[in-house]
Parts: C-alpha cells; sequence; structure tokens
C-alpha cells in the first residue's frame, strides 16, 4: 500500500479487519442453517465427499457453526491469538485449493473456484488487517486450555461412550467400538460415523454426543483466547499521588475519595495530572466517577486508559460519571447512557421548617424523644479500641457476607490513611449503639455517604434522625454540602407517577416498582427526595450498545448484588443469620 496515504492505509486496515468479521458471521448462519435443513447439509457433505471443495468454515456442522461464531466474537475484540488462530487454519486450506485447481478434476468445477476465492479473501483480508489485531491474552492461556481440553474430552467422551452403550439396538459391540463411534460422532453427524458398523444409536444421542464435543472445544477456544484478568492493583505510590490530586482537585466530584479503593488499578496520564481508576471484572475494564486530578489533563488518562483497555481486549466502561466528564469521555468515542442522579445537600439551604419537611421534622422528633443521641468525629479523633468496636458492630449488622458497592464505596474502615472521614454513631436511651453512617471527604468542605448500618431492632427513622443531625451540625465541620446516595432511575419514578405519563413510561415505572422488592430501586429515590436534595445526573459510558448486556452483569457483580453463592453462605442463609443493610 505504498501509494496510499497513513490515514488511507489505516481505514482499509480497519475495513479489512472488519470483513474477517462479517465473513465468520455469514458461516455461522449457513452452518446453523445447514444443521437445521437435512437437504442443505446434505449437499455440503456431498460436496466434500466429492470432486468439490467448500469455503473456509463451511462444512455444515455444529463444531463449525461454534467455532465460527466464537471467532467472530473474538475477531471483533482484535484478539491477536484469534487472527494466528484463523491464519493457520485458513492459509494452508487456500495455498491447498489453489493447489487442487491445478489438477483436472478440481478444476472444471465452477463451484470450487468460488470456494477458493471466497477462502482467499479471507486470508487476504486476514493479511492486510493484521495490525488491527493487537490485544494480547493471558499467558497462562495455553496451559489452562490444555487442561480444559483434556478434561473436556474425557469428561465428553465418558459420557458419550455411556449414552451409546445404554442405548445401542445391536449386540456384540465392543468398548472400542463404541468409543469410536462416540468419537466420530462428536466430529460430525453425518454418514461418517456410521462405517462403525457393531453400533446403532439413536439420533438424539448423536446430537447429544456431537453437542457435548462442541461446548468444549468452545470452552478450549475461550481458554486460549481469554482476556488478562487484571491482576495490578493500586500501589502504595499510586495510593500518595491520588491523595496529591484530591487535595487539589477532590472538590470536583463527590465520588473522587473513593478511587482510593485498594482493588482498583489506576492510570495516569502523561503529565501525571490526571488519573482513571478502574477495574477489570470480567473482561470488562469498568471505571468508576470522574477522572481524578486537573480537567485539562483528563483527555490523556482516558486515552491511555481506553489504550490499555483496547491492548487487553477489554470492554471499557464507566460508571457514575457526572455530565462534566460524560462529555469529555464521549469526544473519545464512548456513548453515554442515563443511570440516575445523585442526592446533594447544601447545608446552607436545609432547614426543617415548612410544610414539605412535615415527615423528616417529625420523624426526627420521634427519635430524639425515644432518647436516641448521635455523636459525629472525623476517624483521627476516635481511639483505636472505639474503631474496633465499632468496626465489630459493623459488620456484625451487615446482611450477609459480601461487603457491597465499588462506585460509591470505600470498601474499608478504621484504616488510618482515612482519618479525614467522618463517623456518625447513635445510641439509644441506654448508651447502646444502634446505627452507624460513615462518610469521606469531598475535597475541603464536603462529605459524600459510604456506609450505613443499623441494628434492626432498633427504633424506624433513625436513618433520617442521623442525616438531619449531620446536616444540622455540619458547620461545626466545616461541611457545606453533603452527597447522599445514588438514586438510580430517579427521572423514571418522577416522571412515570405525573398526570399525563405516557404508556410506556408507566410500564418502565412499573416494572422497576417489581424490582424495587429486592433492590431498593424505588425506596432510595423516596428515601432521599425527602430532604429536598439537588439532584446531579450521573451516567454509564460504553463503546458499543451490544456491550451494555455483559458491562450491566459486571456492574452488578462489581456492586455486591450478584455473587457466585459458596456452601457457608448457603448455610448461613438456611439458619436465617445476617441483618438487612439499610439504606436512606
Amino acid at each position: 500500500m505504498p501509494l496510499l496515504t497513513a490515514s488511507a492505509r489505516s481505514r482499509l486496515r480497519a475495513r479489512a479487519a472488519a470483513a474477517t468479521v462479517w465473513y465468520l458471521r455469514l458461516l455461522a448462519l449457513l452452518n446453523i442453517a445447514a444443521v437445521m435443513s437435512l437437504p442443505f447439509r446434505e449437499e455440503v457433505h456431498e460436496h466434500n465427499a466429492g470432486q468439490f471443495f467448500t469455503p473456509y468454515l463451511a462444512t455444515a456442522g455444529l463444531v463449525s457453526a461454534a467455532l465460527a461464531l466464537f471467532l467472530a466474537l473474538v475477531m471483533r475484540r482484535r484478539k491477536r491469538a484469534a487472527w494466528v488462530f484463523n491464519m493457520l487454519l485458513a492459509g494452508p486450506l487456500f495455498a491447498l485449493y489453489a493447489l487442487a485447481l491445478t489438477q483436472g478434476p478440481y478444476r472444471g468445477h465452477l463451484f470450487n473456484w468460488i470456494s477458493a476465492l471466497l477462502t482467499g479473501l479471507f486470508v487476504a483480508a486476514l493479511t492486510i488487517g493484521r495490525r488491527e489485531f493487537n490485544a494480547v491474552g493471558d499467558s497462562s492461556n495455553p496451559k489452562l486450555a490444555l487442561a480444559v481440553g483434556a478434561g473436556g474430552v474425557l469428561v465428553s467422551g465418558t459420557l458419550g461412550t455411556l449414552l451409546v452403550d445404554a442405548t445401542n439396538k445391536l449386540p456384540d459391540a465392543s468398548l472400542t467400538d463404541k468409543i469410536a463411534y462416540t468419537l466420530l460422532r462428536g466430529i460430525s453427524v453425518s454418514p461418517l460415523a456410521d462405517r462403525v458398523a457393531a453400533v446403532h444409536a439413536p439420533r438424539w444421542v448423536d446430537i447429544t454426543i456431537n453437542v457435548l464435543v462442541a461446548a468444549t472445544f468452545l470452552l478450549v477456544l475461550y481458554a486460549c483466547f481469554r482476556s488478562p484478568r487484571g491482576q495490578k492493583l493500586l500501589s502504595e505510590e499510586d495510593e500518595e499521588r491520588l491523595r496529591a490530586l484530591l487535595d487539589r482537585h477532590g472538590g470536583r466530584d463527590s465520588l473522587g475519595y473513593f478511587a482510593l479503593r485498594r482493588d482498583k488499578a489506576v492510570i495516569w496520564s502523561p503529565s501525571g495530572k490526571a488519573a482513571v481508576a478502574y477495574r477489570v471484572v470480567g473482561a470488562v475494564s469498568l471505571a468508576s466517577g470522574d477522572p481524578i486530578g486537573d480537567p485539562e489533563a483528563w483527555p490523556g488518562a482516558i486515552d491511555a486508559w481506553l489504550a490499555e483497555a483496547r491492548r487487553h481486549a477489554w470492554m471499557p466502561a464507566v460508571m457514575g460519571a457526572s455530565e462534566e466528564a460524560g462529555i469529555i469521555y464521549a469526544r473519545h468515542g464512548l456513548d453515554a447512557l442515563e443511570l440516575g442522579d445523585e442526592a446533594i445537600v447544601e447545608v446552607a439551604d436545609f432547614t426543617l421548617e415548612g410544610r414539605a419537611m412535615r415527615a423528616v421534622r417529625q420523624a426526627h422528633n420521634r427519635v430524639r424523644r425515644a432518647g436516641y443521641s448521635v455523636r459525629i468525629r472525623r476517624h483521627a479523633d476516635i481511639p483505636d479500641n472505639e474503631m474496633a468496636a465499632l468496626i465489630d458492630r459493623a459488620d456484625r449488622w451487615r446482611d450477609g457476607a459480601t461487603e457491597r458497592g465499588f462506585s460509591m464505596a470505600l470498601g474499608r474502615l478504621g484504616d488510618p490513611a482515612d482519618g479525614r472521614c467522618v463517623m456518625l454513631e447513635c445510641r439509644d436511651a441506654d448508651g447502646e449503639p444502634r446505627a452507624l453512617l460513615n462518610f469521606v471527604p469531598w475535597g475541603r468542605h464536603g462529605l459524600s455517604l459510604d456506609l450505613m448500618r443499623r441494628d434492626r431492632a432498633c427504633e424506624n427513622g433513625l436513618m433520617e434522625f442521623m442525616v438531619v443531625e449531620l446536616l444540622l451540625h455540619a458547620e461545626e465541620f466545616d461541611v457545606r454540602r453533603v452527597s447522599l446516595n445514588f438514586a438510580m432511575f430517579r427521572a423514571v419514578f418522577e416522571r412515570g407517577s405525573r398526570l399525563g405519563a405516557g404508556p410506556a413510561l408507566r410500564a418502565w415505572c412499573s416494572v422497576l416498582t417489581f424490582f424495587s422488592r429486592w433492590w431498593q430501586i424505588e425506596s432510595l429515590y423516596r428515601a432521599n427526595a425527602k430532604y429536598r436534595p439537588i439532584w446531579e445526573p450521573r451516567f454509564l459510558l460504553f463503546e458499543r450498545s451490544g456491550d451494555l448486556p455483559r458491562i450491566g452483569l459486571v456492574g452488578a457483580r462489581a456492586e455486591g448484588f450478584l455473587t457466585q453463592p459458596s456452601l457457608p453462605s448457603l448455610l448461613r442463609r438456611k439458619r436465617g443469620g445476617g441483618t438487612a443493610t439499610y439504606n436512606l
């Protein structure tokens, strides 16, 4: 491509890479159609068995369909290993086709020329677009693939042989015959396995064996091409640099302090004046909140983060970005979806007076008359023994063993480095601790809600009482604004209940209300709205719409809403252990 400009060569490479993906998608559909259509399948097999040959991966088999579909997925994510795999298969196949066309029996069939042309175009597209496939894999993938392959073949072969043994309609078949039949049926459901004359199994057994082998093959491919796990975490040096940036720019974003979670990694702008904190979960590079630091340096940090995501074939996504950050992310090719709103209370504007605050005022007075009191302290002012007791109670009041939160939770309590955090401890009339709230710094004059725990046996309205006490005494701690809980899909609940709301909006509101029985979606909005806050929108940012389902699952895992159940946790639930985590 010497006569093309650099930009033209780049566009050509991108289009060639995209063409390989579309070829694999088309072949996956054709193979699926052939599997489902007996005449089509028999015609393809007849072509392959005679003096005809079909294009690369066009074998009318379930394994080929699964292989083409999987390769299309990983090629779309620009995996280098997938490019090598396709080149090793398609390159020699094209050379064999070219050689066959020089022979008389094959040269005269137009279909063979078409097959060779399609295979050659695929190889040419691979060659032209090779620089586009630069995503690296995990160094442990080959060993994992071998282990998965050996285990999968053993399991699927054993199950298939047992099925053949139980359903074989012919007598006197040896174990060798049954294993050979199973292996052949794993390759194809065509008459290939009919060569084992001593075995005749039902059609559903043939299909089951083929599906088991196809699933094993897909698992091996996944092990070969899986993305790196993202083992890098926040170092002590990174944490010190982040704290320095938060001292200068921490007032811009209420979620900034949560970048100090130690299960996150951080990537820096070339100038070192900004950084993106993220965590890799399920091949998704999940950032949270706005970039940390000087907004003028944000683009450099975002570029570095996106480059790393592409190098490892991670899907980039951002949870809880502000509108300002969302605009900058959008300039880098990410799309935005409004997640909900953050409730922010300006201390100077807060009052318990007026009809609108009647419910909050009554709840506050009722709890105070019951003898409850609140103590507010910075972490640095809490003695070690008292902090240890508070941590112990917070653990006992937690709902289950999973600590929820990622984008809006610090994930630790009582660390000496978090001395500026603010703890609210609520005691009943007998002096017994009943609840606690923890807030992290938001710049020099703000607080952002981190943790809420309470004893289920205490008075209703306790959380409202504690929040009001904080707002009434905030100026004593030089606090001017407080960020409360995030209300997901707040606009849906607010607009869906209004007069004149459309049927689509009402239906969406009903769906969210239904799921609120488990995930407190509506209750968080209602609880926050009673403080008459300022609502600041927060956004989910993503690269492709097709990635949203996976990003949603990964986000739920990161926040602790979806976990892999373990035997100890199941036993605890069966015994009825654990207490609920209450929000505002």
